[in-house]
């Protein structure tokens, strides 16, 4: 255990509501001038971020839940990063950066189609400007050192990266040069002085994210708005964090997973989920005071209220899939240093703000694990109606160490899980909610509200009553996942006094 009695975060000392909305699906329809606002491929860090917490503070919501901001794949998924400490750039709000006169902008962008790649050369043109206007001013030479030498711990590694990416065409890193996958020194140096130009510019893409993100967060904080983040348990191979300290995954000599992560057969997929991610050489990690985690939540506490650990149970245990494998039903379940782990991180961060997802296939042992650590854990309204009264998902099983929501970015909307239902369930569902015939979305919202759980927290789409033609992520599916965003006419007039009023009913105004 760690040397003192893990606090519970002060979000739970008063009952408290939020709404879990990644950014990237914000509007970009707004900009900070009159002007046309320049192009995004979904949500920014921009107007649209700050309207929505004023959105939050008038419905009397305390918090905002969000998925992990760190850079995507092409897939987009936020769990599938390659890094697990920067900033995703696609969320850089160009419009922020001409208003704060960082850049003085084009007319040429403003009348560019929103393409990654447009965005992705308006931020290398951005990179420029700045740089030339930097000399010019001194609070921002300041802040700019401010920031390398905070995240040093992390930053050098992931803009060299980036960079290599770039020189091989998108290529991961296994298949780079050999020299280069060693990270052979003289090959390293050599490189860095080769892709100089194009460092740079990864290195205001992250100077821009935090100083956009921390603006944001104070501006939250001065509206009693708590941001709550989301952080993967595992990292994808193609990362700069496997790149970077190799050591502490199970790799073989070239760099190659040996066992890569997943569950078996569940609630989303009959045959189990094969996400590739590598595993850690916990042992290596243990020896080392698990120094690369304690980096990681420093991180996240940098950006974050409240922190979920993503698939908490893979501490106790994880399911082990053979690399070479693309079927995750030949797994197996090895023990992890769960204990050991969570030991080094209170100790590290005593009053460390976590919540533990405890979906999925779950043991009695990683109930202990939790309970241990007085870690909330989840529940989901969806999952609650199966004809069992102890399922502990239904309200009246609910206990004061839950995080209560109607469902997750994993599952369909409230309405379209409710549609999706056949007669017979939708009758248990109204018979158990007492035969209420108001709409399904806010009969689910007012029994998470009433919980007797602390924190309550309703996606979006439930609070708009969208359809399953809304939902974020579809597990174990690619495609059309993670490419939600919704747009302010989708909002009733009154939604703001529906929600207050409601909030304000099950005493939840914090």
């Amino acid at each position: 255990m760690p040397d003192k009695v893990v606090k519970v975060s002060p979000l739970f000392q008063a009952r408290r509501a939020g709404v879990l909305l990644h950014p990237t699906s914000l509007p970009n329809a707004h900009s900070f001038f009159q002007s046309k606002p320049y192009p995004q491929m979904h949500g920014a860090l921009g107007k649209d971020a700050y309207l929505f917490v004023d959105f939050l503070a008038k419905a009397g919501l305390s918090v905002w839940q969000m998925l992990p901001t760190t850079p995507t794949h092409a897939d987009l998924s936020p769990y599938q990063s390659v890094s697990a400490h920067a900033g995703n750039p696609e969320l850089i709000s160009i419009d922020w950066l001409v208003h704060h006169g960082w850049v003085d902008g084009n007319n040429d962008w403003q009348e560019a189609s929103a393409s990654l790649e447009n965005l992705k050369k308006i931020r290398s043109e951005c990179a420029v400007q700045f740089y030339e206007r930097l000399a010019d001013s001194h609070h921002l030479q300041t802040r700019l050192q401010e920031f390398i030498a905070n995240n040093q711990y992390w930053l050098d590694d992931f803009v060299l990266f980036m960079a290599l990416r770039k020189h091989f065409n998108q290529l991961p890193w296994t298949q780079w040069p050999a020299e280069l996958i060693k990270r052979e020194p003289q090959a390293v140096a050599e490189y860095k002085k080769l892709l100089e130009k194009d460092i740079s510019v990864y290195v205001f893409e992250q100077f821009a994210f935090a100083e956009q993100w921390n603006q944001l967060q104070h501006y939250a904080k001065s509206k009693n708005i708590f941001l709550f983040g989301d952080m993967p348990i595992f990292v994808a191979h193609d990362s700069a964090d496997v790149w970077a300290a190799q050591h502490f995954f199970n790799l073989d000599e070239q760099g190659n997973a040996l066992t890569v992560a997943g569950v078996p057969p569940d609630y989303f997929s009959e045959t189990g989920q094969h996400w590739g991610n590598p595993h850690y050489n916990w042992a290596a990690m243990e020896a080392d005071g698990f120094s690369w985690w304690i980096d990681r939540l420093r991180t996240q506490l940098n950006q974050f209220d409240l922190i979920r650990i993503d698939h908490f149970r893979g501490f106790e245990a994880f399911w082990e899939i053979p690399g070479d494998s693309k079927d995750a039903r030949g797994g197996q379940w090895v023990k992890a240093p769960g204990d050991e782990f969570l030991t080094a991180c209170f100790n590290a961060f005593p009053d460390l703000p976590l919540v533990a997802e405890n979906l999925g296939l779950i043991t009695p042992e990683v109930e202990a694990l939790r309970h241990k650590f007085n870690l909330p854990g989840m529940l989901v309204l969806q999952f609650a109606f199966d004809g069992n009264n102890k399922n502990p998902h239904l309200p009246h099983c609910h206990s004061l160490s839950d995080v209560i929501y109607t469902g997750t970015h994993d599952n369909d909307t409230t309405v379209g899980w409710y549609q999706s239902l056949n007669e017979d369930q939708r009758l248990l569902v109204r018979n158990y909610l007492y035969q209420s015939d108001q709409p399904i979305n806010w009969l689910l919202i007012e029994s998470a509200l009433s919980s007797v759980s602390p924190l309550t927290m309703i996606p979006l789409q439930d609070f708009l009553a969208l359809d399953g033609e809304h939902r974020m992520n579809m597990p174990g599916t690619t495609g059309t996942n993670w490419q939600w965003q919704f747009t302010w006419s989708q909002f009733p007039e009154d939604l703001e006094t529906q929600i207050h009023s409601r909030i304000y009913r099950y005493d939840r105004l914090a």
